[in-house]
């Protein structure tokens, strides 16, 4: 018990707390830096920090304790059998599921019920509600969960959402304040609690209370632009989470991103109206075409730059966030540390053998060869006994990591790419070698600032790339290791990582190097496929974004002293880079960057 750390002593403890809440022995807590969440009886809880601050102890226990109570008083079955098919109306269903059984415990227990108000506010923080500048931009579920909870608990609206809920409390109290006097009463039947809830969603006018018999084929057209908008919400929300891991059932940690994806629900309902109107307007898809599918034609072009930006890692969060990050990356990296440092040993070894210096034998003049010690007493006029020192050429070095930032990226192969970028650069800067780390991605889902300009302005056609480009400098070539280690952990921020736009982000990470004065400059990109943005293939054709990226890498392999390198995690990018590797498994990312840096380094 030693040598257990503060953290994994409150771990501990926190998992017996779930066990006991849930009556479940088989209930185990993981740390998270994503969106809390629940797999089963896996929780996974933010993590406070190696110093254990009291309010990010509350919010990790709130979570674990809203979970517990999930797993003990909800029936998923139960709840969905009669779960409402109209995509705002289950959002609300779901929420206010969530207020019934978090009640149960803060009604109960104050301690939970203080831990449940930290969770609660935590959560408020990015949602939608805070945001809201008019009634109609307040998100129903929140509001309404909210309001219910006031009711249940006793408990007020958070400061932050309190502005919000106000746009919208009279509508609500009139239509279903009934209702929440009836909910009050059956808290402990989920069953009656259920029927109960349907009723206040009728009253609310988000169901029907029956279905139409037949419609006119407007409204067919319409309800088939609604089913495709709510397919892109839920793959929006997909790729914000891990699309790679699929739950089996929803979770709360599920609740915010609903919010997030019901109040960009209006905004995209247009976007796919407007899109209809010409060919331009097909869905985004990942392409996958061969070269011979550019138009000669092609003209790549950028709609706004105007809401663009290029930041620093650690201006995006504040510093006590940063470390709270950059110690969930540590413990991710626990793990690893053994294989990917003998990995970064063999790099070094090979580097710094080429660094060694040598020697020219058999001089006239120089230095006293101490293998020719005995020609030189037996011979001491013999020739040919000196040597001289010579440094072998070892060319000044930049290597820039370029690493996707995308949605796609969310889980473990973005944590594979910054464990490794982070062993990478240790072993690069002992070596003299200057490391620079880049990331990109977008503002925004959907093509923020940029497509309400360019909706304001008129739609014109053919836009260009139509987001919000977010450049991150995680650390510049010159800065030391020590000073940027912890902006790495910015990659396991919740809601960095949304869309990628690969043909620009590289054409900013080459001009970064074309600055620099070493004699070798090599770019490495990491990325796990192509270039995606709804908002830009929406409006132009479905290549777009690909055939721009193709032709910034054919310029630079053919025209550029940098030399370019990359690596797909999942997804074959040998199709777009000559010198290229693919992997399937993200465990083989830290060994592929070394053999790959290695082979570069010994090119002549």
């Amino acid at each position: 018990m030693s040598d257990e750390s503060p953290a994994d002593r409150f771990k501990s403890v926190l998992t017996g707390a779930s066990r006991a809440i849930a009556h479940d022995a088989e209930v185990e807590v993981n740390w998270t830096a994503d969106a809390p969440s629940s797999t089963g009886q896996t929780f996974r809880v933010p993590m406070p920090g190696r110093s254990l601050p009291r309010a990010a102890a509350m919010q990790a226990r709130g979570f674990a304790d809203s979970f517990a109570l999930k797993l003990r008083h909800h029936d998923e079955r139960l709840h969905q059998r009669n779960a409402p098919l109209e995509p705002s109306a289950r959002a609300c269903y779901d929420a206010v599921e969530l207020v019934r059984y978090e009640a149960l415990g803060s009604n109960k227990f104050a301690g939970m019920r203080d831990n449940l108000d930290a969770a609660l506010n935590q959560r408020m923080g990015s949602d939608p509600i805070t945001r809201a500048g008019n009634a109609d931009e307040v998100p129903m579920q929140a509001a309404l969960a909210l309001l219910l909870r006031e009711r249940l608990t006793g408990q007020e609206v958070p400061a932050k959402a309190q502005a919000g809920v106000d746009m919208v409390r009279r509508w609500i109290e009139e239509r279903a304040g009934d209702d929440f006097e009836a909910l009050a009463g059956s808290l402990d039947d989920q069953k009656a609690f259920q029927s109960l809830s349907l009723d206040m969603l009728q009253h609310l006018e988000l169901t029907r209370t029956e279905q139409l018999p037949e419609q006119p084929d407007d409204a067919d057209d319409m309800d088939g632009d609604e089913e495709t908008e709510e397919d892109q919400t839920g793959d929006d929300k997909g790729d914000e989470q891990q699309p790679s891991e699929v739950a089996a059932e929803p979770s709360e940690g599920q609740d915010e991103g609903d919010s997030e994806a019901e109040g960009e629900s209006s905004d995209d309902m247009e976007e796919g109206q407007d899109g209809e109107e010409g060919e331009e307007g097909m869905l985004p898809v990942r392409p996958n075409r061969p070269w011979t599918d550019i138009p000669d034609s092609f003209d790549y072009k950028v709609f706004t730059e105007a809401f663009d930006e290029v930041v620093v890692a650690h201006d995006l969060c504040d510093e006590e966030e940063l470390t709270r990050l950059r110690a969930y990356l540590d413990a991710q990296l626990k793990g690893l540390q053994g294989i990917v440092t003998r990995l970064a040993n063999r790099l070094q070894r090979r580097l710094m053998a080429q660094q060694n210096r040598s020697w020219d034998f058999d001089q006239e003049e120089g230095m006293l060869d101490a293998a020719r010690l005995a020609r030189v007493v037996v011979s001491p006029g013999s020739s040919l006994s000196y040597k001289i020192e010579r440094d072998v050429e070892f060319k000044d070095t930049v290597v820039t990591m370029l690493i996707d930032n995308s949605g796609s990226m969310r889980g473990r192969p973005i944590s594979i790419a910054a464990i490794s970028a982070d062993v990478l650069a240790r072993t690069l800067e002992r070596c003299g070698v200057k490391v620079e780390i880049l990331g990109f991605t977008t503002r925004a889902w959907k093509g923020g600032q940029s497509r309400e300009a360019w909706l304001a302005n008129g739609k014109p056609q053919h836009p260009g790339r139509l987001n919000d480009l977010r450049h991150i400098v995680y650390k510049k070539a010159d800065e030391p290791w020590r000073r940027a280690r912890k902006n790495l952990g910015l990659m396991m921020r919740e809601g960095l990582l949304k869309e990628n736009i690969d043909g620009e982000a590289l054409l900013w990470a080459h001009s970064r190097m074309l600055a620099r004065q070493e004699d070798r400059r090599i770019l490495m990109v990491i990325s796990d496929g192509a270039p995606v943005d709804d908002s830009t293939l929406s409006v132009n054709s479905a290549g777009y974004l690909e055939a721009h990226l193709r032709r910034v890498i054919d310029w630079i392999e053919r025209q550029s002293p940098v030399q370019l390198v990359a690596i797909g995690i999942g997804h074959d990018v040998t199709r777009y880079y000559r010198r290229a590797v693919t992997i399937m498994d993200v465990e083989q990312l830290g060994g592929t960057m070394i053999e790959q840096l290695a082979g570069l380094f010994e090119e002549e």
